[in-house]
């Protein structure tokens, strides 16, 4: 599916299974990817800061969708910055 996705012009997709989105896309998670769309953060620190939440769930939340290829992090700095790797991702059913 992602391969027919880039061909028909759309890059950076990232495609799940819906076994795997079940178990990562969960409301908290999905508001971190939401969140990194939008912005641009520093830190996970900052990131859980902004979002008003544990800075450990966070990190193990961040740390779960990086796993699954969503999520990277730049540790060039002094803190570990996250950033969304892919543009699109798509939820692929398999019956």
């Amino acid at each position: 599916m992602a391969r027919a996705l880039a061909e028909g012009g759309f890059s950076g997709v990232h495609v799940l299974s819906i076994d795997s989105a079940e178990t990562v896309l969960t409301d908290p998670r999905m508001s971190l990817i939401d969140y990194l769309r939008a912005h641009d953060v520093e830190s996970i620190r900052e990131l859980a800061r902004e979002l008003d939440r544990d800075k450990g769930n966070v990190s193990r939340d961040l740390k779960l969708l990086a796993k699954y290829g969503i999520v990277g992090f730049d540790t060039s700095g002094r803190a570990k910055r996250p950033f969304l790797k892919v543009e699109h991702l798509v939820v692929e059913p398999v019956f």
